[in-house]
């Protein structure tokens, strides 16, 4: 029996301790099986020296019509982990499953008692230049950070410049990393979840002529690596245009990311969509500036740590383009040991970090401002936590549901002071983004205790400041509801949004009936006008008149509802149908009139039906039950 990987361009038959290199998605193969089990696996290691417990995720052979013959083949899409790879076959069988030893989804873990087959070690051939290219704003103008990993931290440049032939301007990038004794809890300081990050760097591009497409890398002559370590291929994004009347932004939460294998915890195959469809959009906007943002639950690696190279690789196609900007999540953070922990939370933060205590999210990305925490251990502070810009017509703050919010902390000061200061002249829109929501209809009882807290504190700090929308993850639905101010709709408070529907597939039920738990209350409650159980993102549209937000999704890249918030206050709740929208509900100081309006022609028509009331009309033109009055 053999086991053999090749390249898709040279073929290398199996041969022990011999490495071959690979650039492409990488082909296997293997026969003499005997008496095959539907069981029988693939398991894929990195580094190759792993011991046979700690794969990164693996292939059951029975995917793979022709298993039965104890024969087949499969390719894998690999990515770049900074080590050689090795493959293994394993015989498994239905009596000898653990009941104990599941993955995240409660489905028994492959074991490894019975080794058929290895394959020889490969690794990724050098010279391949960084990897993982994400942008994220300054917050000063004419400014653009860019990050990326190599393997081994040595010197790397940026150079860039107005065309891909003029690379005149070049800055060097600091480094970072973490290590495994960073990490605080299991899985991720322990062997099955540990793996090398690599080197981060991250250098700022300044002097950009505003509004003009810039050149990021160039193939020989590249702009992000170094002669040594090789260089990217090239890329383009659009520099931020101060004072611009116009934003455009996609917008969503809890997206995680896709494996072409199995592994330990949950992935999320609709993320490869959600990036499919901003991509699309990304193309279709041109030499306009544009941003994504992504409010919690970033990768959900929880522990296992090639996850967040598979997530930067999955978006560098995106945020190689647009500036990425993120707010953490409790996958990113939360552990049982976390510095903020009061009492009234124990239902609250949990173990959802996977031991991370929020170092990846703190390292990795790199967003304006200097918010921090201390994480209490060897770990360096949590960084990311809250900030604030303004893009175009839009100023954008973002919050850490994860980390003291209360009256006296820092981040409740700092939310205090910058929606106080705010510009309405040149940012008429003020858009507050955290991952846990303020409002849900979700049946998410475990944050109660949280949601009274954020209404009792941060609520009337965004109705006295006029904040115009607040976007929320963590329940992974759309649902948008009318302004708001202590769960009553009027004129006065901002537009609710949840748009944690990007890819994470736990969905809770909408909140239940008092009298059957098991169905939710349908209408449901007045505040919620939208709800939907598509994945996908918001795209945001503003100029200084009217902001538009259009909820995408991703089985067809329409609009299936759309929210309109003029300059002047005024709300427009709609609905897509076809190639219109359908205005549905009108908020605005006006609201009172309308209502009244409203219950008015309800009455007449209520009194019209109820006592038969008789008018001139065509014959045969009744109106209500047996109107003997519009008879012949």
């Amino acid at each position: 029996m053999w086991i053999g990987s090749w390249d898709s361009s040279d073929l290398h038959f199996c041969q022990p301790e011999i490495y071959t290199q690979i650039r492409r998605p990488n082909h296997h193969q293997w026969s003499g099986i005997d008496s095959p089990s539907k069981l029988d696996w693939l398991g894929i290691y990195s580094p190759a020296n792993s011991s046979h417990q700690d794969f990164i995720g693996y292939i059951f052979l029975s995917s793979v019509p022709e298993w039965q013959s104890g024969s087949g083949s499969i390719t894998i899409p690999l990515i770049n982990l900074r080590s050689d790879y090795q493959f293994r076959i394993f015989h498994w069988t239905e009596s000898e499953i653990n009941p104990k030893k599941q993955d995240h989804d409660h489905n028994p873990l492959p074991q490894t008692r019975h080794l058929l087959a290895e394959s020889e070690t490969v690794r990724f051939e050098p010279g391949r230049g960084p990897e993982q290219v994400h942008l994220a704003l300054t917050g000063r103008a004419g400014e653009m950070r860019v990050m990326f990993v190599t393997h081994d931290g040595k010197e790397n440049f940026v150079r860039y410049g107005l065309t891909r032939n003029k690379m005149g301007k070049v800055v060097s990038t600091r480094v970072s990393r973490y290590e495994r004794e960073d990490m605080c809890d299991a899985p991720a300081n322990e062997s099955v979840g540990w793996r090398d990050p690599g080197f981060i760097h991250d250098g700022v591009m300044v002097g950009l002529e505003e509004g003009k497409r810039f050149q990021l890398h160039e193939k020989f002559a590249c702009q992000v690596g170094s002669d040594s370590g090789g260089w990217t291929t090239t890329y383009s994004f659009v520099s931020q245009i101060k004072d611009s009347s116009e934003t455009t932004a996609f917008l969503f939460g809890d997206m995680g990311t896709a494996t072409p294998y199995t592994t330990f915890v949950r992935i999320q195959e609709e993320s490869i969509s959600t990036i499919k469809w901003i991509s699309r959009d990304i193309e279709a906007i041109g030499d306009k500036p544009a941003l994504i943002s992504h409010i919690g639950d970033i990768s959900y690696a929880r522990g296992y740590s090639w996850l967040w190279d598979n997530f930067f690789n999955q978006i560098e196609p995106v945020a190689s383009k647009v500036p990425y900007h993120v707010c953490i999540g409790n996958h990113e953070y939360d552990w049982p040991s976390q510095p903020w922990k009061p009492d009234w939370s124990y239902s609250v933060y949990g173990k959802d970090g996977g031991g991370e205590c929020g170092v990846p999210y703190s390292l990795r990305f790199n967003m304006p401002g200097n918010s921090s925490e201390p994480t209490g251990t060897r770990a360096p502070a949590t960084r990311n936590l809250y900030y604030s810009f303004d893009f175009g017509v839009v100023h954008f703050v973002y919050l850490s549901t994860e980390t003291n919010f209360l009256p006296g902390s820092k981040q409740y000061s700092f939310l205090k002071s910058d929606l106080e200061s705010v510009d309405r002249n040149k940012t008429p829109y003020v858009i507050v983004q955290g991952h846990r929501p303020m409002y849900t209809t979700s049946y998410e009882t475990r944050d109660g205790p949280f949601r009274e807290r954020l209404l009792e504190h941060l609520e009337p700090l965004f109705v006295k400041n006029k904040v115009t929308l607040a976007l929320w993850g963590h329940v992974h639905r759309y649902e948008h509801f009318c302004p708001l101010n202590n769960f009553t709709c009027g004129s006065v408070g901002p537009v609710h949004m949840v748009i944690g529907m990007a890819g994470q597939d736990w969905q809770p039920i909408w909140q239940p009936r008092p009298d059957h738990l098991t169905d939710p209350i349908f209408p449901q409650p007045v505040r919620s006008l939208y709800r939907g159980g598509v994945f996908g993102y918001v795209r945001l549209s503003a100029n200084k008149e009217k902001l538009t937000l259009s909820y995408v999704g991703n089985h067809d890249g329409e609009v299936h509802d759309v929210v309109e918030i003029m300059a002047s206050g005024q709300v427009f709740n709609g609905r897509a149908i076809g190639d219109g929208v359908a205005i549905t509900r009108k908020w605005d100081s006006k609201l009172s009139w309308y209502i009244k309006v409203a219950s008015i022609l309800v009455l007449g028509a209520f009194l019209g039906t109820r006592f038969r009331f008789c008018f001139t009309f065509p014959k045969g033109w009744c109106f209500g039950d047996k109107m003997d009055c519009c008879k012949e």
